[in-house]
């Protein structure tokens, strides 16, 4: 109970940062924090797409202000962090929101696909911790970072195996800072999200297969994901309630999760299966194609 009280945080008045703050789940968080009461940075390598959430925001009486932010740059992030907690002298919430997808067979992934993968989901996540973390442990009031991983951080999954690596990173970074930093007043939380309905698709890249797929893994994540908005509820519940990992939502996500833990093996042959589900496998694709030789 005294952890729970020490790092309870109350969102009217709140300084939230929010990367990927431009587009789908970030959007939807930057939205549903203002609409808490607190004073949102949204902040996106796209400087548009932040402006416009920003100004959105702003346009429902909320307060909001945009920063065009590459978190591969370390440099970047830190002055942004600088900046922050000038201007008002504590920070309150970090989302580290920022990512990409990744597919295809492992032979036709190159090293550069890898690079790309792990620079912006896993590094510019440490980044983010790096630059803020230091601020939240020297003021006066407690601090929670979240990290948005993926219900691919928790259960692997074929031909996806540069996303998984790097969402899997994402999660045991936040369990470590979590031991770490709990102590001292900031709570670290990984957000594992499932199939939600973003644009991430039309946005993932795509190795050694062609269009359809892509179109077919679309129509299975309109059809079958949840909406930004419902991640976004547990974005706000996490903030006021100390929890290591949120399944999002815990429907999709927590089974998977607990049969990957009680049994790997066993999780193998889900692990293939998963991309044929989801339409990422060029054989299922509505339009037949295949890897190239």
């Amino acid at each position: 109970m005294g952890v729970t009280v020490r790092h309870r945080i109350s969102l009217e008045g709140a300084v939230c940062v929010v990367t990927g703050g431009g587009s789908g789940i970030g959007r939807a968080s930057a939205r549903r924090l203002a609409r808490e009461g607190a004073h949102v940075y949204v902040c996106d390598l796209d400087g548009q797409t932040a402006e416009s959430v920003a100004g959105a925001i702003r346009a429902d009486g909320g307060r909001a202000e945009h920063r065009a932010i590459d978190v591969c740059d370390d440099q970047l992030v830190e002055s942004l962090a600088q900046e922050v907690h000038d201007r008002h002298g504590a920070i309150d919430v970090l989302l580290n929101n920022a990512g990409i997808g990744h597919a295809g067979a492992v032979q036709h992934t190159t090293a550069d696909d890898w690079c790309r993968v792990i620079d912006i989901n896993l590094l510019g996540v440490a980044h983010g911790c790096h630059a803020f973390a230091p601020f939240m442990i020297e003021q006066e009031r407690p601090a929670v970072i979240i990290n948005t991983a993926s219900q691919a951080g928790l259960v692997p999954v074929a031909r996806m195996a540069p996303y998984v690596a790097s969402k899997f990173g994402v999660v045991g970074l936040s369990l470590a800072l979590n031991a770490e930093l709990a102590p001292q007043g900031v709570r670290v939380v990984a957000l594992c999200p499932g199939v939600v309905d973003t644009g991430i698709i039309a946005a993932t890249t795509l190795s050694g297969v062609d269009e359809g797929v892509r179109e077919s893994a679309q129509t299975f994540y309109s059809d079958r994901g949840v909406s930004a908005d419902r991640v976004a509820e547990d974005v706000v519940r996490a903030v006021s309630r100390p929890r290591l990992v949120v399944h999002s939502p815990s429907s999709q996500v927590l089974a998977p999760a607990l049969l990957q833990r009680l049994s790997p093996s066993l999780m193998q042959h889900f692990s293939r299966l998963a991309p044929r589900v989801i339409g990422l496998d060029p054989s299922t694709s509505r339009h037949g194609s295949k890897d190239p030789a």
